[in-house]
């Protein structure tokens, strides 16, 4: 099984995925770390990035969960997979691809954003963000979780899908 937890930047996809990831003992990516660096400061400047700036880095991200499900290997990422077509990308990395999306209002996010200092993505870049979002579809495996819970509330409540996928995969 492997575990996308998406979302627009400021969602808190990345803690709450590590933590995850942590408490499992499962590999983990943050996507960011796979984009080129002409993709982090085309972001940086405030420019959101188009398709075709994102299907290399996509298809990156499904390559990585495809060599862990070689292995035998349970994964856990943090990638924004904002549309669903982008999610079509990860999954064909392997089958058994859920996503936890982490969302929420746009104010609490942004203000989440705004006391970022460590972070490539400018709070201005929310709105293309929400603007691109597709939210899952009814035929997309996973669960929405609501941002505005705190961070150990949102990790027991993604442990807990995470198991539930995990046994219904081995029944």
């Amino acid at each position: 099984m492997h575990f996308v937890f998406m979302g627009v930047a400021g969602s808190g996809k990345t803690t709450v995925a590590e933590y995850v990831a942590k408490r499992l003992g499962l590999p983990f990516a943050e996507a960011d770390a796979f984009h080129p660096r002409a993709n982090i400061e085309k972001m940086a400047a405030g420019v959101p990035l188009t398709d075709d700036d994102r299907w290399p880095w996509l298809r990156d991200l499904a390559a990585w969960i495809s060599a862990h499900d070689a292995l035998g290997e349970s994964t856990v990422m943090a990638c924004s997979a904002l549309r669903c077509e982008y999610r079509d990308v990860l999954r064909e990395g392997a089958p058994g691809v859920c996503f936890l999306h982490m969302q929420g209002p746009a104010e609490v996010i942004l203000e989440r954003m705004a006391a970022r200092a460590d972070h490539f993505m400018p709070p201005a870049l929310l709105e293309s963000q929400l603007a691109t979002l597709e939210r899952l579809g009814p035929d997309e495996p996973g669960r929405e979780f609501d941002v505005r819970s705190d961070v150990d509330t949102l990790t027991e409540q993604a442990l807990e899908y995470v198991g539930e996928c995990m046994r219904a995969a081995d029944a």
